[in-house]
């Protein structure tokens, strides 16, 4: 898709940041850590709690986007000899490597009581508010390259088709060898020169995409507005790119929105994230003690409505094919197919955090996105649920009871989930929309080209529009009882866009 650079430095910027700061004000959301906080992060930092294990033999990498630091996540992938069990075809042995964030959080102390507050990370344009101090998030948590320290390590063997044969985990020390990024993965394994252990992940990768086609499991491929800032020193040149001129050495912050479609590298990534959480939930079940993920199946009338949306983008969805297999056949370039795929995004509402004990199981016990039990576990240090979630699923793994620090928190967990799931979703709209409305705040009255992606059933003549070139994604509202052309091409025009006072509204031109 193309995109548009969007430098904001001098008198542009200020509209741009002081929504973002009048965001942070609205959402509550936390600013700097307290003193308290910061003491013992340091100390803990100086003293975690080590494990008797030792992997940091184990070849182990990540892969991240190229400026994260807090690396949740490393993994190391070979192959299983052939024997009697597999029919000669051998296996795959995972093993995956999640921070040990308890290694380092007291239950009770300031840090506990200071991520109860916060629940996750955020992410704005201008910054990241981490739900862990940087000295632990970014420094002796994280499993970067080079650096020993505790973490959760799962060992997973799957038979020749993907399947999940054995479990194990238990702590250990690790140590990365190295930090890959998703685009370099994608390159070297395309051009056949990724050594084994990283070139399993598309072998192991597709395995698991087929098998979630075999249990109905949904992985929506949908283009998706990216922020990313940009810095360099102002030169006071006053080129034009977003308003008025710097002063020369100050440093300016460049704004890009992109659309961007995921790599096939991160879904395969991917895959071994879904791998794990599985694999705990089916841990957390068999205990009889846990904190699953959760999702009812939708609603006959969802399903319907998706149909009808279907029939009017001029979509073949036979009867005898399920909603899955749709959803894999389709396009997301295709305009009509981007247009539905926004639409199916409603079936994935309505997710929460079950915890159950002493073998009561819940009603439900099924995501229904995935098709199968599962328990977020493998981002401690950016949700707070995983650092419960490692803790019960190395008990059942031991024999061992579940700490009691982690079943008092079952009567609020999930509520706090529940608030911090809501305010980071919050935080990622609203952004897109304060730097949208930062983009195309200085051309009201321009026409430009789009689709017409969603519109409301009750009200055919409001909707909303994804524009070609900048990447922006609005509400586009017709002529009262006028109708709009779901997956059609439509020429627009912009009638709005202030940051933080006006979100970007179009009018059919």
């Amino acid at each position: 898709m193309p995109r548009r650079h969007l430098r904001v430095k001098g008198a542009a910027e200020a509209p741009l940041r002081a929504a973002l700061r009048a965001l942070r004000g609205e959402l509550g959301v936390p600013d700097a850590f307290p003193l308290q906080v910061l003491v013992e992060a340091e100390q803990s930092a100086k003293a975690p709690r080590l494990p008797s294990y030792d992997a940091t033999d184990l070849p182990l990498f990540t892969i991240d986007p190229p400026t994260s630091t807090d690396l949740d996540q490393a993994m190391h992938l070979s192959r299983r000899p052939a024997d009697g069990g597999h029919g000669g075809r051998g296996g795959y042995r995972v093993r995956y490597a999640i921070a040990d964030v308890a290694a380092f959080v007291t239950p009770g102390g300031a840090l506990d009581a200071e991520a109860h507050r916060r629940v996750t990370t955020l992410y704005f344009p201008d910054g990241k508010v981490s739900l862990h101090p940087a000295r632990l998030s970014e420094g002796a948590a994280s499993l970067l390259p080079g650096h020993t320290c505790p973490a959760v390590l799962w060992t997973l063997d799957l038979d020749a088709d993907g399947r999940t044969e054995s479990v194990d985990v238990r702590r250990a020390l690790v140590r990365s060898r190295a930090k890959l990024d998703y685009a370099g993965v994608q390159q070297e394994i395309d051009a056949g020169t990724a050594e084994e252990p990283l070139d399993l992940l598309k072998e192991i990768g597709h395995l698991r995409e087929r098998l979630e086609v075999e249990r109905g499991g949904i992985s929506l491929n949908i283009p998706e507005q990216e922020i990313t800032e940009h810095t360099a020193s102002g030169d006071g040149d006053g080129d034009g790119d977003g308003g008025g001129s710097g002063d020369r050495g100050s440093v300016d912050a460049t704004y890009e929105l992109t659309y961007r479609t995921p790599l096939p590298a991160e879904g395969w990534n991917a895959q071994i994230s879904l791998l794990t959480g599985m694999a705990a939930a089916e841990l957390m079940l068999a205990a009889g003690t846990g904190v699953l993920r959760t999702l009812p199946a939708a609603p006959d009338g969802a399903v319907g409505r998706l149909r009808r949306t279907a029939k009017a983008l001029h979509i073949d969805w036979p009867h005898h094919v399920s909603y899955a297999q749709l959803v894999r056949s389709l396009d997301p370039h295709d305009p009509r197919h981007a247009a539905f795929l926004l639409e199916c995004t409603t079936l994935l509402r309505g997710a929460h955090y079950t915890p159950f004990r002493d073998g009561r199981l819940p009603g439900i016990t099924t995501h229904s996105a995935v098709a199968a039990p599962y328990a977020h576990c493998t981002a401690p240090l950016r949700r707070l649920v995983d650092r419960y979630a490692s803790e019960i699923c190395l008990a059942a793994a031991a024999g061992t009871p579940t700490p009691d620090w982690v079943l008092a928190a079952f009567d609020t967990l999930p509520d706090e989930m529940t608030e911090g799931t809501r305010r980071a979703g919050r935080v990622e709209r609203e952004c897109v929309d304060i730097v949208e409305a930062a983009l195309l705040r200085d051309r009201v009255g321009e026409v430009f080209e789009g689709c017409v992606v969603d519109v409301e059933e009750d009200q055919p003549d409001v909707g909303c529009v994804q524009l070609e070139n900048p990447a922006v994604i609005g509400r586009v509202a017709a002529t009262p009882g006028g109708r709009l052309p779901l997956g059609e091409r439509l020429r627009v025009r912009l009638t709005q866009a202030e940051p933080g006072v006006a979100k970007v509204r179009f009018v059919p031109a």
